[in-house]
């Protein structure tokens, strides 16, 4: 009597390319936490096309470890981000990138806006949010736009593996008055900023987004997916009279007043 031979498996390999980090529409991909960013930016402009929004992408600030790359990656991924009308322009220094983040946010105070708004990503080592903070402080009490939003890469290095000092943002952040979400993992840099983004919009402030050196400089497997993060806007929470985005004329001391009912809002989201 002799054995049956078993059965041979058939395995299928999966047809994976580098550049589906930046164009398989739906799926798994293996990305750095660099250009998770990049691929960040390209799923808003998607779940906003499909919203029905014509909405365009800035990214502008200075590069320093733990973003230090985070500059090239941007340029390296110049065919795909033109796609999708993202715009990548680096700042001389991080004030000068935050303040044209500001602007970013002033798209439809005028006439004649090609797009519904503008959705923005400054990017600067911790000692660069140190010397950027009075941009920071007037373009969050100033506000982002209904269909702009603005998401604050914090580079910081804890550890102090290659700054002179070891440094966190969490404190500027809160005397400035902004909200910060510290995402834990490289899938986290995708899902926490699609959120992070619409609780700018919602609530009319800057938000902050933690990156530290042993995740930022990671790589992982993730999901991208345009539907995959569902946004639930709060029912429970009315803004105060005339909204909490940028307008203009705009005098200092309302925009204070207003800077307290954006916390309120983003507790709420």
């Amino acid at each position: 009597m002799t054995a049956s031979a078993a059965p041979a498996l058939e395995t299928t390999l999966a047809n994976a390319k580098l550049d589906d980090r930046f164009t398989l529409e739906k799926g798994r991909v293996f990305l750095t936490g660099t250009q998770a960013f990049v691929r960040l930016m390209m799923l808003q402009r998607q779940r906003d096309a499909a919203a029905g929004l014509n909405t365009a992408g800035f990214v502008s600030g200075y590069r320093g470890s733990p973003l230090a790359r985070l500059d090239q990656t941007f340029w390296q991924a110049g065919k795909f981000l033109a796609e999708n009308h993202i715009t990548f322009t680096p700042g001389i220094n991080e004030d000068l990138g935050a303040a044209a983040v500001w602007g970013s946010q002033q798209v439809n105070l005028f006439p004649g806006a090609k797009y519904d708004g503008v959705f923005a990503l400054w990017y600067g080592k911790g000692p660069g949010v140190d010397r950027s903070m009075d941009a920071f402080r007037h373009a969050n009490a100033a506000g982002t736009s209904r269909h702009g939003g603005v998401l604050a890469l914090l580079g910081d290095d804890h550890g102090c593996e290659s700054s002179t000092l070891g440094h966190q943002s969490d404190h500027n952040m809160m005397s400035a008055m902004v909200p910060v979400l510290h995402p834990a993992t490289l899938q986290e840099y995708l899902d926490l900023g699609i959120l992070g983004l619409a609780m700018s919009r919602y609530a009319g402030c800057w938000v902050g987004f933690k990156c530290v050196t042993e995740l930022v400089e990671s790589t992982a497997s993730v999901v991208v997916d345009p539907d995959r993060v569902h946004v639930r806007l709060p029912d429970d929470y009315t803004p105060p009279a005339g909204g909490l985005h940028i307008r203009w004329p705009d005098p200092p001391l309302p925009q204070e007043a207003r800077t307290y009912h954006k916390i309120e809002a983003a507790l709420a989201f």
